[in-house]
């Protein structure tokens, strides 16, 4: 492809309303042009590395036997509302009546589809197992679209569904799929880490997330300094700082001291507390207070650490968990917001994180307006139903693996994988009937990729000041042919004659033939970060030589024409080994 025949506005200024260095790249490069907040137009050069992508997903799904489909983008609404999801999404849910009153959602993802789908075509275990993926967009009102492609409206996903009769059949089927990200991954040129996951929205109780390191990722990350644990935040379990008493260890209850009320005005916060009273954070008790569809729950935690509502929904089996309203704190506990505390409350089921089991003569709150309490002592003053790891892991925690410290990183979520079970089978009632006529619900997995994302996060991972440096996998070309001087005709037709020889290779070239000045191109040619560059120009005047570098490396070789394709060939194959 010629530069001048084809659509690649790049910039040399970063645009105003960019915020990480893949969204800055990707409009400057001329991949990308937002239309509105969170909705962006592809343009040929972003297109042709989408589509590279969308190839690597395509080819290695169905080497591992998963079978393409194509599901609608329009879905009813009452599908979110069988599956107990509608809640779930939100106002993120893209929703509206057509004209016959029917309420209708753009697909924020298709587990209630393909189960309907699925439901309503097996009947039998001789139909199974069975994987299907499709490649689609994906709807959601984001509050606040951010950071370019990462966080959009409007985005690509590949998701894929097992359907098995078996748990066993499950784990086959979560495992080529696990298997088959991997070698996606890799194939792309990926930076990526697989850790722990907490199945969320999804539902399901195994899963694990393909994460790439960055700084600018909105998930964190818990890796150990030495061994292989690695977790989703959501996730991470930590070695427990005061684990409850086994029953051998009694506390010393002599050092017991009398629970005495403070007057503490003004001090709603953690630090305001800490501070009034000259106590350290960790000896003070957060009480929180929650609600559940059936049930009002007071949660303890040390001061210095915050509840993970994900672990606190699954100690409780809550399909939905929410901070209490004003109205109910005051119902329960007697007092405001920013006062609560466990003594004396009454009829309320209290969790209480590990981190509190052995602490001794804390402060809490007083269930009173501008109130706390000291030398308060569980048991003493007021009894925990249930102790339970609750906390978010903080860097510094021990690995539950080997006790080695613990470390928070930044990464972006490239993909997913779940253990669903029968969470949508059941309520779509897509049954099988086994080898004796017996009916029995379909165990399912499900498998996502943002396919926008792995471009974004390569481009996070690997840029330099001047611009993109592509992997040869998803680069938008292999090569880039610079001619100097497009209106001397030995160089023109020089660089053309490489180009012609290339393409007849197989390669994929850009041949910049427009009549700018060196410096700009050369400028735009760091810019779009294509893998192998070639430049014709003075040597080639001089000695019938072309200029030969790789877009990640300073050092350039001069090579007599002729043997142009020789030294590409060889560079190419360097490169694409992963």
């Amino acid at each position: 492809m010629k530069w001048s025949q084809t659509l690649i506005p790049t910039l040399k200024e970063e645009p105003a309303e960019a915020e990480v260095v893949s969204h800055k790249l990707m409009i400057r490069a001329g991949m990308i042009r937002k239309l509105s907040s969170g909705v962006y137009s592809y343009l040929p050069l972003g297109f042709r590395v989408l589509n590279k992508v969308i190839n690597i997903i395509r080819q290695e799904m169905e080497k591992a036997g998963a079978i393409e489909v194509f599901l609608p983008a329009l879905q009813p609404v009452n599908f979110l509302e069988k599956s107990g999801r509608l809640e779930v999404f939100g106002e993120d849910l893209i929703q509206f009546k057509d004209r016959n009153a029917k309420k209708t959602a753009l697909g924020p993802t298709h587990e209630e589809v393909i189960t309907d789908l699925v439901g309503n075509c097996v009947t039998t275990y001789k139909q199974l197992p069975l994987t299907l993926f499709q490649i689609q967009t994906k709807f959601r009102d984001e509050i606040r679209p951010r950071c370019g492609v990462l966080r959009s409206k409007e985005f690509l996903m590949k998701d894929a569904y097992s359907f098995d009769t078996s748990t066993s059949g499950l784990n086959k089927s979560y495992s080529k799929m696990y298997d088959a990200y991997c070698r996606i991954f890799d194939r792309c040129q990926s930076n990526y880490m697989v850790v722990e996951a907490d199945s969320g929205a999804m539902g399901g109780d195994v899963s694990h997330e393909f994460m790439a390191p960055c700084d600018s990722g909105d998930d964190l990350l818990i890796v150990c300094t030495e061994c292989s644990y690695k977790s989703n935040i959501e996730k991470a379990s930590a070695v427990q700082i005061n684990a409850p008493l086994d029953g051998n260890t009694e506390p010393d209850k002599s050092s017991f001291k009398t629970p005495e009320e403070v007057h503490t005005p003004n001090t709603s916060t953690i630090n305001d507390v800490s501070s009034f009273l000259n106590i350290k954070p960790d000896n003070i008790v957060k009480t929180l207070i929650y609600s559940t569809s059936d049930e009002v729950i007071a949660v303890l935690i040390r001061g210095d650490y915050d509840v993970n509502e994900a672990k606190l929904k699954g100690v409780l089996g809550a399909g939905e968990l929410n901070l209490a309203d004003n109205g109910t704190i005051e119902k329960v506990t007697g007092g405001p917001v920013g006062f609560c505390g466990p003594v004396g409350l009454k009829e309320v089921k209290i969790i209480a994180d590990h981190s509190i089991a052995n602490l001794m003569n804390f402060a809490t709150g007083a269930n009173k307006q501008d109130y706390h309490l000291i030398n308060v002592n569980i048991d003493s003053d007021f009894k925990v139903d249930q102790f339970e790891d609750i906390r978010y892991v903080v860097d510094g925690d021990k690995c539950p693996k080997c006790e080695k410290e613990l470390n928070i990183i930044h990464g972006i979520e490239l993909g997913h994988v779940f253990k669903l079970g029968t969470k949508y089978t059941e309520a779509f009632n897509a049954t099988y009937l086994d080898s004796k006529g017996k009916g029995a619900p379909i165990i399912m997995g499900c498998y996502g990729i943002g396919v926008n994302r792995i471009i974004a996060s390569t481009i996070e991972n690997s840029h330099d000041e001047n611009g993109i440096i592509w992997p040869i996998s998803i680069a938008p070309y292999h090569i880039l042919i610079t001619a100097l001087n497009p209106s001397d005709p030995d160089i023109i037709k020089g660089a053309q004659t490489i180009y012609e020889w290339l393409i007849t290779e197989g390669f994929e070239v850009l041949f910049d033939d427009r009549d700018l000045r060196p410096g700009f191109k050369f400028k735009d040619a760091d810019l779009i970060g294509i893998p192998i560059r070639i430049t014709v120009g003075k040597s080639f005047k001089s000695s019938g030589e072309v200029e030969i570098k790789l877009r990640k490396d300073e050092d350039k070789c001069l090579v007599p024409m002729n043997n142009t394709v020789a030294e590409v060939k060889k560079l190419f194959d360097a490169i694409s080994k992963v």
